[in-house]
Order: C-alpha cells, then sequence, then structure tokens
C-alpha cells in the first residue's frame, strides 16, 4: 500500500492555528504542566508498593524469610525515589498555582518515609479486608483467589496507600492512586474517605463513596451503591458532606445514602435502590421505599 502523501502547507496552517488557540483565556492553556507529577511513575510507584504488602502473591521467585528482606527492598527502594520526587512536584505546583502552604525541605522525604512505616498496619487492614470478602462470599474458593481476582481488593489497596498520603495533606498524588484504581475497577473511593477493617464491597462496579464519608467496622456494601453529597457549593468543600456507615452496616445493591448529618445506625441493613437522606437507628431495616 502506498505510502499516503503529507499535504505540508495545510498540515502547517493547522498547527499554526492549534498553536495560536493557546494564546486564548481557556483556563486549559496552562503551559505549566510539565512541573506536574507523573501519573505514569505515580502508578509505578505504586505497583511497587503492592508487591510489597502481597509479597507472596506477586513474587516471581521462590520466597522465604531469609531472602524476604532484599525481595521487600528491591520494590520499596525504586518506590522511594519515584514517590520522593512526585510529591515534591506535587508540592511545587500546588505551592505555585493553589495554596499558600510551604512545606520546608525535605518534607517530602520524610512522608515517603512515614507511609513506609506505616506498612505494616496497611497490611493488617488489607489483611482484614481480605478475610472479609473470603467469608462474605460463599463464591469465593480460597484466599489466593481473592487477592488476585476481587476488584475491591486492588480498590481498598489503592485506597488504603492514598489514605495516608491524603493524611499527610499530599497534594494531587492521593487522587492519582484512587483514580488509577477506580479505572481498573469501577469503584470510586475518594482517599479522603475513613475506612474501618473488614470492609467488602460485593461485585463492586459503580460504587462511589465520597471524601468525607466515615465507615465502619465489618460494613458490607454491595454493587451502584453510593454514599454521597447533597449539593452544595464549593465555599462548603471543608465541611462533612457525606454520610458515616457504623459498624456491622450491609447496604444493597443501588442504594443511594446522602449527607454529611445522615448516620446510618449500627447493625442496619439497607435494601436495594432506597434513597435516603435522614439518619436510621441502630438496627434498622430499609426497603423498598425512600427515607427522606
Amino acid at each position: 500500500m502506498a505510502r499516503p502523501l503529507i499535504r505540508v502547507p495545510e498540515l502547517e496552517a493547522t498547527i499554526d492555528g492549534v498553536v495560536a488557540s493557546y494564546d486564548g483565556t481557556e483556563e486549559i492553556n496552562n503551559l505549566e504542566s510539565a512541573a506536574l507529577p507523573s501519573k505514569r511513575a505515580v502508578i509505578e510507584a505504586f505497583l511497587h508498593l503492592r508487591p510489597v504488602i502481597y509479597m507472596g502473591f506477586y513474587s516471581t521467585r521462590p520466597l522465604s524469610r531469609d531472602n524476604l528482606r532484599y525481595s521487600v527492598s528491591e520494590h520499596l527502594y525504586p518506590a522511594y525515589e519515584i514517590l520522593v520526587e512526585q510529591i515534591a512536584r506535587a508540592v511545587t505546583y500546588d505551592e505555585r498555582f493553589h495554596t499558600a502552604v510551604h512545606r520546608p525541605d525535605g518534607w517530602n522525604e520524610e512522608v515517603v518515609l512515614r507511609l513506609f512505616q506505616r506498612l505494616p498496619e496497611v497490611r493488617r487492614l488489607l489483611n482484614s479486608d481480605v478475610i472479609a470478602a473470603f467469608e462474605g462470599d460463599p463464591a469465593a474458593k480460597s484466599i489466593e483467589e481473592v487477592v488476585f481476582s476481587y476488584p475491591v481488593i486492588h480498590a481498598i489497596t489503592a485506597h488504603r496507600v492514598a489514605h495516608v498520603l491524603y493524611q499527610e495533606r499530599v497534594p494531587m498524588i492521593p487522587r492519582i492512586l484512587c483514580e488509577y484504581a477506580h479505572s481498573e475497577t469501577g469503584i470510586d473511593i475518594h482517599a479522603g474517605a475513613e475506612i474501618g477493617e473488614r470492609f467488602f464491597i460485593d461485585h463492586g462496579t459503580g460504587v462511589v463513596i465520597g471524601e468525607t464519608s466515615t465507615i465502619g467496622r465489618n460494613v458490607k456494601i454491595y454493587q451502584g451503591v453510593t454514599l454521597g453529597a447533597l449539593s452544595v457549593k464549593r465555599e462548603g468543600a471543608g465541611e462533612k458532606r457525606h454520610p458515616t456507615i457504623e459498624d456491622d452496616v450491609t447496604i444493597y445493591a443501588g442504594a443511594t445514602i446522602l449527607g454529611g448529618d445522615t448516620v446510618i445506625g449500627k447493625g442496619s441493613v439497607i435494601g436495594g435502590n432506597v434513597w435516603i437522606t435522614n439518619s436510621v437507628p441502630p438496627g434498622s431495616k430499609i426497603f423498598g421505599r425512600a427515607r427522606e
């Protein structure tokens, strides 16, 4: 097949037109994005952390206590270098364009070290999530199947790492991690959400958990559930906008629970497709009707 003839004058004129469009006042005309963190690099760092959390599931060599330290090190060293650089870029951009908050020199390095120091606790929480998934789904045949194939484990792993960085007030990086998990699993958990241990989302697709959601221990959620905000203005972004779900609650598919003052009491069962904007007391069973 003959190579197509490039119409150079027309193509050059088109390029000139695109370049000229950057002279306007549109917000997307910012040319400083080279200073932004690299999404690809942030994901690469996470893909180093994930094997550290589940080493026996991702190792390409036989493992023992004798070589475990080496195996952990060969992931944490590159993850450290990547995250230190990417957090520095995020902070530089944030300080220049968005906030007046100034972080001292070396802050990015301290943040990464604190993240790594919390990995044993992150692993403990994630182990409880894996057990909840295995015990909560009769179709699960093994722990290995849960870790390898359940979308909730991929999503909650990214969330628990991102949440540490969110608590450290790292700009942008936590959201990149959570949106990566969202794109991979269809589960949208904001890095700011507070989630207790033994958390399980069955099936998962279409679940949305907002930034100021608080979820207790041993909560089970099905697909299509939204823990969202009532309509708020940007000025209210710092307020509690999303609901609180207390311990031992089950929320079935398609339920929508909205509002920062809304509390679902301990041990409640929320049926599928209900719409809730007011609190329900502990032990409630809400089926087949809206509660407003």
